[in-house]
């Protein structure tokens, strides 16, 4: 599965799941965060929500190269060969006021119930500008979808 089926794929997996876990880093340690998110149509830009006093805020305006995997793992033997993984490699940011209201109605849209998370002043809407998608299926298909 390639082009335009690995595209769907990943759309798919990404309509389907509503949490990540995003990979930060403080001082070369991996910090790993649970995260609702939304993706663009396009796939090239997930969308997370954080509270600015936070340790992952924190690795990620230190360090702003990250990675999130969604997978659709339902915690059962058949997992092995039938979960699907993604990892999304990528530059995080904070959203800057331009573009904050479209990348915020993208977040509410498919979490409404973090609206008031969402759009506290202590809360930041972070972008996750994705280079690469990295696909794990069948116990050990892998396939990239670069988007640099």
């Amino acid at each position: 599965m390639v082009g335009t089926g690995l595209i769907s794929l990943v759309k798919d997996l990404c309509a389907t799941q509503r949490s990540a876990a995003l990979a930060t880093q403080e001082g070369g340690q991996p910090y790993l965060s649970l995260m609702a998110f939304a993706v663009t149509p396009d796939l090239a830009t997930i969308i997370v929500a954080t509270d600015r006093r936070t340790r992952k805020y924190a690795n990620l305006t230190a360090e702003p190269r990250v990675a999130l995997l969604i997978d659709n793992r339902s915690n059962i033997p058949a997992d092995t060969e039938e979960a699907i993984a993604v990892t999304a490699l990528g530059k995080a940011r904070e959203v800057q006021l331009a573009e904050h209201e479209d990348f915020l109605r993208l977040f509410l849209d498919r979490h409404p119930h973090l609206k008031d998370f969402a759009t506290s002043p202590a809360s930041a809407l972070i972008a996750v500008q994705v280079a690469t998608y990295i696909v794990v299926q069948r116990f050990g298909e892998v396939q990239e979808l670069s988007l640099a």
